[in-house]
């Protein structure tokens, strides 16, 4: 039986990475199939333009992503881009409309409930991407490899009947938190919605998706469709809710954050 898609406000999704290997496309259709909005965030890093200058990767679920998304923004659904670091190119068209999607450096997003929100990627808050940009590369090549690692254990794992576990995102995970950067990262962002006077901010960037309370501004961090699979939904009444999409309809994980200032809801991707 054929499940109707669920309605809601806003959708809001990062880090597909679109021409990298690494992009679950078919995982992300499914959740568009499953999923409907008045309003379509794209929270930078949509197509992966690093990649694609090293080695141009295009397979047809790249295509029917683009494609979905093209044919929600006919049928009326509000589509805006907000590049990022990897698809910075996008970043020299802020208001133009391609096919229906308009471009955006970042927005100030009003929920239904009237709470205000600040939309961007956030690697403007990276030092790594803002001042070494070399560096950057070369930790975007070494992600390349723990990627390639994580199909060899996949293969191994599911052998012997073991569940799925993500070396790149451990890996990762090690590092950022020996130099305390997810930490600082979400201090240093929730600070910047401060200054605009805002209640809480919507990014994603460092694939962390979360959702928690700091110091009084709402930290939301819609995650990635590399491999955690995760996206951010605005219900009708405002409240938000994380969602960790695997696949199915029947086995997706939903996060909800709690109305009010204060309130605190955390989830780690896996």
């Amino acid at each position: 039986m054929t499940m109707e898609p669920k309605q809601f406000r806003t959708l809001f999704i990062s880090d597909i990475h679109l021409g990298s290997k690494a992009a679950k496309t078919d995982f992300l259709l499914d959740f568009l199939r499953h999923h409907e909005a008045e309003t379509i965030v794209l929270v930078g890093d949509i197509v992966d333009g690093w990649r694609l200058k090293r080695n141009w990767y295009w397979p047809q679920g790249c295509n029917d992503v683009v494609q979905k998304l093209l044919r929600k923004a006919r049928k009326g659904t509000r589509i805006i881009y907000i590049p990022g670091n990897h698809d910075e190119f996008l970043r020299s068209f802020p208001g133009v409309h391609f096919g229906g999607i308009e471009v955006a450096e970042r927005i100030i997003h009003e929920a239904a409930d009237g709470r205000r929100y600040l939309v961007l990627h956030g690697d403007e808050f990276d030092v790594v991407v803002r001042n070494i940009r070399l560096l950057a590369y070369l930790g975007d090549w070494a992600y390349d490899a723990a990627i390639a690692i994580n199909v060899v254990l996949a293969a191994v794992r599911r052998r012997l009947n073991l569940p799925y576990w993500s070396f790149s995102a451990w890996a990762k995970l090690q590092v950022k938190q020996a130099v305390n950067f997810i930490g600082e990262f979400q201090k240093v962002v929730a600070e910047e919605a401060r200054r605009n006077h805002v209640d809480g901010v919507i990014c994603g960037h460092i694939h962390h998706a979360v959702m928690e309370d700091i110091e009084g501004i709402a930290y939301i961090n819609t995650g990635d469709w590399v491999e955690s699979c995760t996206a951010v939904v605005e219900h009708m009444d405002g409240h938000f809710e994380l969602i960790s999409w695997q696949k199915t309809s029947e086995s997706a994980t939903v996060t909800t954050l709690p109305k009010g200032p204060q309130a605190v809801a955390g989830m780690q991707a896996a």
